[in-house]
Protein backbone atom coordinates (compact mmCIF):
# COMPACT_ATOMS: atom_id res chain seq x y z
CA UNK A 1 0.00 0.00 0.00
CA UNK A 2 1.52 3.52 -0.94
CA UNK A 3 1.29 5.32 1.91
CA UNK A 4 2.49 8.48 1.11
CA UNK A 5 0.15 8.75 -2.37
CA UNK A 6 -2.40 8.41 0.17
CA UNK A 7 -1.54 11.44 2.41
CA UNK A 8 -1.25 13.25 -0.87
CA UNK A 9 -4.87 12.46 -1.53
CA UNK A 10 -6.20 12.97 1.45
CA UNK A 11 -5.15 16.13 1.35
CA UNK A 12 -6.69 16.89 -1.86
CA UNK A 13 -9.76 15.67 -0.77
CA UNK A 14 -9.59 17.97 2.23
CA UNK A 15 -8.95 20.70 0.43
CA UNK A 16 -11.58 19.59 -2.36
CA UNK A 17 -14.34 20.04 0.59
CA UNK A 18 -13.29 23.35 1.55
CA UNK A 19 -11.31 22.47 4.84
CA UNK A 20 -7.62 23.75 5.59
CA UNK A 21 -5.44 20.71 5.83
CA UNK A 22 -3.47 23.23 7.61
CA UNK A 23 -5.37 23.60 10.99
CA UNK A 24 -5.02 22.05 14.03
CA UNK A 25 -7.43 19.21 14.39
CA UNK A 26 -6.22 18.49 10.45
CA UNK A 27 -2.59 18.48 10.54
CA UNK A 28 -1.73 14.96 10.94
CA UNK A 29 -5.22 13.54 9.64
CA UNK A 30 -3.42 12.77 6.22
CA UNK A 31 -1.26 10.46 8.19
CA UNK A 32 -3.73 8.81 10.56
CA UNK A 33 -5.91 8.31 7.56
CA UNK A 34 -2.63 6.36 5.43
CA UNK A 35 -2.11 4.54 9.00
CA UNK A 36 -5.64 3.59 9.33
CA UNK A 37 -6.38 2.22 5.74
CA UNK A 38 -2.90 0.24 5.52
CA UNK A 39 -4.51 -1.46 8.65
CA UNK A 40 -7.85 -2.28 7.85
CA UNK A 41 -7.71 -2.90 4.39
CA UNK A 42 -4.68 -5.57 5.02
CA UNK A 43 -6.69 -8.38 3.19
CA UNK A 44 -6.02 -6.42 -0.19
CA UNK A 45 -2.79 -7.59 -0.13
CA UNK A 46 -3.26 -11.72 0.10
CA UNK A 47 -5.16 -13.55 -1.55
CA UNK A 48 -8.01 -16.78 -0.53
CA UNK A 49 -4.98 -19.18 -1.40
CA UNK A 50 -2.46 -16.99 1.00
CA UNK A 51 -5.10 -16.71 3.35
CA UNK A 52 -6.21 -20.62 3.52
CA UNK A 53 -2.08 -21.29 4.07
CA UNK A 54 -1.38 -18.18 6.46
CA UNK A 55 -4.23 -19.05 9.19
CA UNK A 56 -5.08 -23.23 7.82
CA UNK A 57 -3.66 -24.52 11.23
CA UNK A 58 -5.43 -27.92 11.42
CA UNK A 59 -5.72 -31.10 14.04
CA UNK A 60 -5.99 -34.82 13.08
CA UNK A 61 -9.98 -35.77 13.00
CA UNK A 62 -11.61 -38.83 12.47
CA UNK A 63 -15.12 -38.71 12.47
CA UNK A 64 -18.41 -40.72 10.83
CA UNK A 65 -18.19 -38.16 8.48
CA UNK A 66 -21.29 -36.80 9.37
CA UNK A 67 -20.25 -33.80 11.90
CA UNK A 68 -20.19 -30.27 11.53
CA UNK A 69 -18.18 -27.69 13.26
CA UNK A 70 -20.08 -24.67 13.67
CA UNK A 71 -18.65 -21.62 14.81
CA UNK A 72 -21.30 -18.63 14.89
CA UNK A 73 -21.55 -14.89 15.53
CA UNK A 74 -17.75 -13.84 14.32
CA UNK A 75 -17.69 -10.26 13.76
CA UNK A 76 -16.03 -8.57 11.30
CA UNK A 77 -16.42 -5.15 9.37
CA UNK A 78 -15.52 -3.95 5.95
CA UNK A 79 -15.76 -1.72 3.22
CA UNK A 80 -18.23 -1.65 0.34
CA UNK A 81 -16.49 -1.48 -3.52
CA UNK A 82 -19.17 0.57 -4.35
CA UNK A 83 -18.73 3.72 -2.45
CA UNK A 84 -15.72 2.69 0.28
CA UNK A 85 -18.42 3.02 3.46
CA UNK A 86 -18.27 0.93 6.11
CA UNK A 87 -19.96 -1.93 6.28
CA UNK A 88 -20.94 -3.03 10.24
CA UNK A 89 -22.26 -5.00 12.62
CA UNK A 90 -21.48 -7.63 10.41
CA UNK A 91 -21.80 -11.52 11.93
CA UNK A 92 -20.47 -14.41 10.34
CA UNK A 93 -21.60 -18.16 10.95
CA UNK A 94 -19.71 -20.65 9.30
CA UNK A 95 -20.39 -24.18 9.14
CA UNK A 96 -17.76 -27.24 7.51
CA UNK A 97 -17.84 -31.29 7.65
CA UNK A 98 -14.54 -32.21 8.55
CA UNK A 99 -12.80 -34.63 5.91
CA UNK A 100 -10.17 -35.86 8.51
CA UNK A 101 -8.25 -33.01 10.08
CA UNK A 102 -10.51 -29.95 11.83
CA UNK A 103 -8.97 -25.83 11.67
CA UNK A 104 -8.23 -24.68 14.92
CA UNK A 105 -11.05 -22.24 15.89
CA UNK A 106 -9.26 -19.13 15.94
CA UNK A 107 -8.20 -19.45 12.74
CA UNK A 108 -11.58 -19.73 11.37
CA UNK A 109 -12.33 -16.45 13.31
CA UNK A 110 -9.02 -14.50 11.73
CA UNK A 111 -9.59 -16.39 8.30
CA UNK A 112 -12.84 -13.96 8.41
CA UNK A 113 -11.52 -11.25 9.72
CA UNK A 114 -8.82 -11.28 6.86
CA UNK A 115 -11.34 -11.92 4.00
CA UNK A 116 -13.12 -8.85 5.49
CA UNK A 117 -10.59 -6.50 5.02
CA UNK A 118 -11.01 -5.36 1.81
CA UNK A 119 -13.09 -3.28 -0.76
CA UNK A 120 -16.04 -6.03 -1.02
CA UNK A 121 -19.52 -6.67 -1.54
CA UNK A 122 -21.09 -9.04 1.56
CA UNK A 123 -21.86 -11.48 -1.22
CA UNK A 124 -18.42 -11.99 -2.17
CA UNK A 125 -17.09 -11.77 1.18
CA UNK A 126 -19.30 -14.87 1.64
CA UNK A 127 -17.77 -16.41 -1.48
CA UNK A 128 -14.30 -15.92 -0.55
CA UNK A 129 -14.69 -17.15 3.32
CA UNK A 130 -16.13 -20.45 1.93
CA UNK A 131 -13.15 -21.06 -0.75
CA UNK A 132 -10.50 -20.44 2.04
CA UNK A 133 -12.30 -22.46 4.45
CA UNK A 134 -12.59 -25.45 1.99
CA UNK A 135 -8.79 -25.09 0.93
CA UNK A 136 -7.70 -25.32 4.79
CA UNK A 137 -9.87 -27.43 5.89
CA UNK A 138 -9.83 -30.19 2.93
CA UNK A 139 -13.60 -30.03 2.51
CA UNK A 140 -16.04 -28.61 0.01
CA UNK A 141 -18.82 -28.98 2.66
CA UNK A 142 -18.95 -25.62 3.64
CA UNK A 143 -21.74 -22.79 4.42
CA UNK A 144 -21.01 -19.32 5.19
CA UNK A 145 -24.04 -16.92 6.27
CA UNK A 146 -23.51 -13.06 6.76
CA UNK A 147 -25.82 -10.51 8.62
CA UNK A 148 -24.69 -7.13 8.91
CA UNK A 149 -25.38 -3.25 7.75
CA UNK A 150 -24.51 -1.43 5.26
CA UNK A 151 -23.15 2.60 6.00
CA UNK A 152 -24.47 3.00 2.37
CA UNK A 153 -27.82 2.37 3.25
CA UNK A 154 -28.30 3.52 6.78
CA UNK A 155 -26.28 6.42 6.91
CA UNK A 156 -26.62 8.00 3.31
CA UNK A 157 -29.06 7.76 0.37
CA UNK A 158 -32.38 6.06 1.39
CA UNK A 159 -31.19 6.60 5.01
CA UNK A 160 -32.33 3.32 6.43
CA UNK A 161 -31.02 2.75 9.66
CA UNK A 162 -32.57 -0.14 10.48
CA UNK A 163 -31.90 -2.61 7.27
CA UNK A 164 -29.74 -5.57 7.83
CA UNK A 165 -28.53 -7.51 4.90
CA UNK A 166 -28.18 -11.54 5.11
CA UNK A 167 -26.25 -13.40 2.91
CA UNK A 168 -25.56 -17.27 2.23
CA UNK A 169 -22.67 -19.09 0.49
CA UNK A 170 -23.06 -23.12 0.12
CA UNK A 171 -20.83 -25.64 -1.34
CA UNK A 172 -21.01 -29.07 -1.40
CA UNK A 173 -23.62 -30.92 0.99
CA UNK A 174 -24.71 -27.67 2.08
CA UNK A 175 -26.10 -26.48 -0.95
CA UNK A 176 -29.21 -29.48 -0.89
CA UNK A 177 -29.17 -30.79 3.26
CA UNK A 178 -31.91 -27.90 4.84
CA UNK A 179 -30.48 -29.44 8.21
CA UNK A 180 -27.00 -28.09 7.06
CA UNK A 181 -28.59 -25.13 6.11
CA UNK A 182 -30.09 -24.58 9.08
CA UNK A 183 -26.69 -24.67 11.39
CA UNK A 184 -26.24 -21.24 9.79
CA UNK A 185 -29.36 -19.48 10.83
CA UNK A 186 -28.53 -16.19 12.97
CA UNK A 187 -30.44 -16.40 16.69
Amino acid sequence: MDKQAIEKHIVGILEAIGEDPNREGLRETPQRVAEMLEEMLEGIAYSNHEIAEMFGKTFDYRSNGESAIVMKDITVFSYCEHHMALMYDMKVNVAYIPRGKVLGLSKIARMCDMAAKRLQLQEKLGEDIAEIIAEASGSEDVGVAISGCHSCMTARGIRNSSSKTVTTTYRGKFKTDSELKDLLKFN
